[in-house]
């Protein structure tokens, strides 16, 4: 088995290409994919086979498909496709055989099929209106329903809510859900979403509540119900902060949501018997830590500073779950995703 990340350099117009030593978590430099266009959101489908890549350069908005070399790593270019709006985020559906993405700025959700051989076809399938805000699209473990996160503020005033669709995971298409939308109770701006592995629980990052939000999950109906808030900071910090995206462990036990501003990474116990959270620690991390992901078998965590060019690696303790601090990599200016695989 081989393990590679994946980091998007928009300042630089490349995506880095790093092996994983299982046993030390040590990355090692491979090389580069040129993207030019300021890459951010990166996707992989569900066979290993095909890498999806959103360019945000004003007046270049688009996607690119690459083949992955699963004995290198390596990229090699497909296809490219225009978009109407500013990609923020994108996850392919359960069969691989639609590739979903949001649009902040033209509140919009959309849908692409995606052929055989990787490439995207155009126009979209799906190109719907939700709100200002929209920031993250993903397609529930059984492909029946889709929801896109939308956060409070920012340059625009968001919905702040979670937009609940039904997916048809034949034709790709989105039909709201009724209720159409999961509203926190506070002005909380659900940012990203990540599914327990073995429970009907969502868990939702807010960018402006600083918190982490439990949602029970009606996978019959596809409607999520709010049922626990806990805050990402610790007791006495009144610095500005935002949450940026959220992830749990392969296992379930553990879940971790980074502070911009407070520069750590929120660490979290799940409950085994109703997924609620209770704190572990904020571990200090680079500045600005927008992107981060943990490895497939839960033991590692790398978590880029947006601010600084950095990579940080941590040990995930597999008892307690707290982060012991590893090695750190100049990965280059303006990394905005972290993407782990295996082949």
């Amino acid at each position: 088995m081989a393990y590679y990340m994946y980091v998007s350099i928009q300042e630089e117009d490349r995506i880095a290409i790093f092996s994983i030593t299982p046993k030390t978590g040590k990355l090692k430099h491979l090389g580069d994919a040129e993207l030019q266009g300021r890459p951010a959101p990166i996707a992989i489908d569900p066979e290993h086979k095909y890498l999806f890549a959103g360019r945000r350069k004003a007046g270049d908005f688009g996607m690119t498909s690459f083949n992955i070399d699963r004995k290198t790593g390596g990229l090699t270019p497909i296809g490219s496709i225009p978009l109407e709006g500013d990609p923020v985020h994108m996850s392919t559906d359960k069969t691989g055989k639609f590739l979903l993405s949001a649009y902040y700025y033209q509140k919009t959700a959309a849908v692409h099929s995606i052929g055989d051989d990787g490439a995207l076809a155009d126009p979209p399938v799906v190109w719907r209106e939700t709100d200002f805000g929209a920031h993250y699209i993903q397609t529930d473990p059984a492909n029946k329903y889709a929801f896109v996160p939308h956060i409070a503020n920012g340059s625009l005033t968001g919905a702040n809510a979670i937009f609940q669709f039904r997916f048809d995971a034949e034709k790709g298409t989105l039909d709201p859900l009724s209720p159409t939308r999961t509203n926190p109770r506070e002005l909380d701006g659900p940012r990203h979403i990540c599914f327990h592995p073995s429970m009907d629980i969502v868990y939702s990052s807010n960018e402006q509540g600083n918190s982490v939000t439990v949602y029970t999950y009606e996978s019959d109906k596809g409607n999520l119900h709010p049922i626990q808030t806990v805050t990402t900071l610790p007791k006495g910090y009144d610095g500005e902060n935002s949450c940026s995206q959220i992830q749990i462990t392969p296992d379930g036990k553990f879940l971790y949501a980074p502070n911009r501003g407070h520069n750590s990474i929120a660490g979290f116990r799940v409950n085994p018997n109703n997924g609620h959270l209770s704190p572990i620690a904020q571990t200090p991390t680079e500045a600005v830590p927008r992107a981060f992901s943990i490895d497939l078998r839960g033991t590692f965590l790398y978590v880029a500073g947006l601010e600084t060019g950095k990579l940080a690696s941590y040990r995930i303790d597999q008892g307690s779950g707290e982060l012991e601090a590893g090695d750190v990599y100049d990965v280059g200016k303006g990394p905005m995703w972290v993407l782990i695989t295996e082949f």
